[in-house]
């Protein structure tokens, strides 16, 4: 038996092919815009920036901010809401007690305000290395009779013709 093609089906199926193709050119053009481009490669940079802030954070200024606070462990600071009393956080969890690990949230304030303060150097030292931009020169003035821009070389004014010094 022999199946019938149904020209409905036909025209819609083709529709959906042109719709498909308009929206590849869409995305391609979104995808390769410059914005679009800056903003992927800010992002991996600032993946990899990351890691350098966080090393520079965990394997510098850590170990140099335990020399001063003696070695305070932010980790074992914690209650458990069964009531009970651990030695440790890990017993804790091991117990299967719920705690709340507030040892680890002010840690992870510190590392955060550290990185910030870090970031703010790092942007700050690469901004003194900029050379400032020097400004360009005016190209224009202002007519002393009706304050209008001209050329900074005009002798009378185009707005209201007054001859000028």
């Amino acid at each position: 038996m022999k199946q019938r093609i149904n020209p409905e089906k036909v025209l819609d199926l083709q529709n959906k092919k042109k719709e498909g193709r308009k929206m590849l050119k869409e995305f391609k053009k979104f995808a390769l815009k410059g914005n679009m481009i800056d903003l992927a490669v800010g992002i991996i940079i600032g993946g990899a920036f990351n890691s350098i802030v966080n090393s520079l954070v965990n394997d510098i200024l850590m170990p140099l901010l335990g020399v001063f606070t003696k070695d305070i462990n932010f980790s074992n600071w914690f209650f458990a809401l069964d009531g009970n009393k651990y030695d440790t956080l890990k017993a804790a969890e091991e117990a299967g007690a719920a705690v709340v690990k507030y040892g680890l949230f002010i840690s992870n304030i510190l590392n955060f305000i550290i990185m910030a303060f870090v970031v703010f150097m790092l942007v700050r030292w690469i901004n003194k290395l900029r050379k400032p931009d020097t400004p360009a020169a005016p190209t224009t003035k202002k007519c002393t009779y009706c304050y209008s821009d001209i050329h900074k070389d005009a002798t009378k004014c185009s707005h209201c013709t007054a001859d000028l010094k």
